[in-house]
Parts: C-alpha cells; structure tokens; sequence
C-alpha cells in the first residue's frame, strides 16, 4: 500500500520524523497481515479483530456465530497458495541495519474487525486491505500529540483509496496538499512520489463517458452526450504544479524528474496531438499505466526521501492539541 503522507492541510507523523515513519508503517503492516494470515490459515478464531470504525454491528455478530462453524471446515486443509500484503522492502538507504530505532508510543493500533467468514487468501486480503484503509487515514492525520479533523468525503474517496490500495509500499503520496509559498496558501493537485520520479497528477472525473476535447486554449470542451460544456484546461494546473515543485527542487539540489498526468478512469481525452511532457491517462489506458507503476519495484531512494522531505517543510497544517480532550472532566460512575 502506498504511504499517505499529507492530506490537504492536516497534521501528518511524516513531519516529524520521515526517516522513521516510512518503516514503522511497513513494519506494522507487514507485522498486522502475517499474524492474521497465520490464525486464518491454522483455523484460529479471528473474530476478535477491532475495527476503526463501528459499522454493521449486528451483522458481525450473526457473521461470528456462522464463523466458529465455518472455522472448522478450515482447520486442517492444505494450505492455498499465499500472497503476501506486500512485498517491497524498505531500502536500508533510509534507516543503517547498524541502527536500532526504538518504536515511538503511538496513540494508534490497528487490530481488524472480522465481518464475515472469508473463504479463500483472497477474501482475507481484501478484507485486511479495505480495513487498513480506514486505519491508514488516521494514521495520515494524527500525531501522539495532535491530530486533524478528516472530511468524511475521503472516506468514499474512490481515487485516494485506489491509489493507496494499489500502488506498493515505496510510493509516497501527497493527496492536495496546501503549501505555504511566501506566505501564500498554494493548493497543489495529487503528487506521487516513486523511487524514482515525480508525478504531479491532475484529475477530471466528472461524469462516467465524458469526452475532453483539449487543446491550447484556457478552456476544454467537456462532452457527456448531447450537452456540452467547458472545463478549465488541466495543463494549466499541471504547469503550475511542476513550476512550484521545481523551484522547491532546485532550492534544496534535489535532482527529481518530474512527469506531468491528466486522469479520467471513467472517461476519454479527445486531443489532436499531444503536449510536451503532459501523459493523458483515460479509460483506454488506465490499467496500463497502473500496472506499469506498480512495477516499480525499487526500494525507498534517499533523493525521493529528500525530495519529499522539502515538501513537507513548506505545507500548511491545521490541527488541534490532544491534550485539550484528555484533560477535560470525564463523567463519574456510581
């Protein structure tokens, strides 16, 4: 799973410290998935799981009544082959082996919530992955200190969660961050971190089937169907994030390429042509190019640390102390 490291303008433990918190969450990841995948495997009980959030209460109870049956068809079968969560390692470049990083105290565990009887290694794996999710998203908004109210629309964030669901561990990702430019708040698009590049990514997923017919100009002419309408020119924003990225870069001697994405999973670019350094992604070629980023497997790279690292250093934070709710009254019991 990619790694969440700044949402909008809340509070990220990636900071703090990012040479720790790229391991931690890989280690605890990796730690989560294995002990799980061992219970299931030997037939264990593990309707024990807790879950972030309470959702279908009843309905994982009736789910761990059928499970303590179901179990026991499980106990002794030979083992399916197994995949794991995650295979990407990541690269001692970040972290000596000679060092030993104690675990920092953290108010966040992440212990599953089993909801029904998963029947295959796949089922188990979704199940895990879509609950590491939720889990991820406070990771990515808290620290032992503070923490950050999250908009509820990134919980149905269809393309957050594809992106970190998706793409391996080595990815480090910004999701419309604000940076402070001179004093002056700068929302920048979606970037992607890879071991080796930079990928700013601009998004137009407004309707399923749209047509975007793009060209030079300040506006595109949006189709869906018989109406047309006009959307402002995605590679304008794209420009914009390469120029602030780039002088960031060029502060810092970071030498970091950076390549430039328009996206619609749901619809198709029109463009005669094609601009320079500007990759059009659309239903067509989706897949493909996921694919193509989910085979990077090089390890973690110093140069994407310090690159991401200077972009940390100039985001706008908004959150609020902890200790502003653990020292107010709690109610007495009789």
């Amino acid at each position: 799973m990619a790694q969440l490291v700044k949402l909008q303008d809340y509070i990220s433990r990636y900071q703090i410290d990012l040479a720790r918190y790229p391991t931690q969450f890989v280690r605890l990841k990796k730690n989560q998935w294995e002990r799980i995948k061992r219970q299931w495997e030997l037939g264990e009980d593990i309707s024990e799981w807790q879950h972030v959030d309470n959702e279908a209460e009843a309905e994982a109870y009736e789910e761990k009544e059928r499970f303590s049956f179901i179990k026991k068809l499980f106990a002794g079968r030979q083992k399916e082959a197994t995949e794991d969560v995650e295979e990407v390692e990541i690269s001692n470049e970040l972290v000596s082996d000679e060092d030993i990083i104690p675990e920092e105290e953290t108010t966040l565990t992440f212990e599953p919530k089993i909801v029904y009887a998963p029947q295959s290694i796949h089922e188990l794996k979704r199940m895990f992955i879509d609950q590491f999710f939720h889990f991820q998203m406070k990771w990515a908004s808290s620290t032992l200190r503070e923490k950050s109210y999250v908009d509820p629309r990134f919980m149905r964030d269809s393309l957050l969660r594809m992106l970190l669901q998706t793409l391996p561990d080595n990815y480090l990702l910004f999701y419309y961050p604000i940076l402070q430019i001179r004093k002056a708040p700068i929302e920048l698009d979606v970037v992607l971190m890879s071991p080796t590049e930079c990928i700013c990514i601009t998004v137009l997923e407004a309707e399923n089937q749209a047509v975007y017919v793009g060209g030079s100009d300040r506006f595109w002419i949006k189709k869906v169907g018989t109406k047309d309408s006009k959307v402002l020119n995605p590679t304008i924003n794209l420009g914009r994030m390469e120029s602030v990225l780039s002088q960031l870069f060029k502060q810092e001697d970071i030498d970091m390429p950076i390549r430039k994405v328009v996206l619609s999973r749901n619809g198709y670019f029109d463009y005669p042509g094609s601009p320079f350094g500007v990759r059009f992604v659309d239903r067509r070629n989706y897949h493909e190019w996921i694919e193509h980023l989910r085979k990077v497997s090089s390890p973690m790279k110093h140069m994407q640390i310090r690159a991401a690292q200077t972009i940390l250093n100039t985001v706008q934070t908004t959150s609020f102390n902890r200790d502003i709710w653990q020292q107010a009254p709690q109610p007495t019991e009789d």
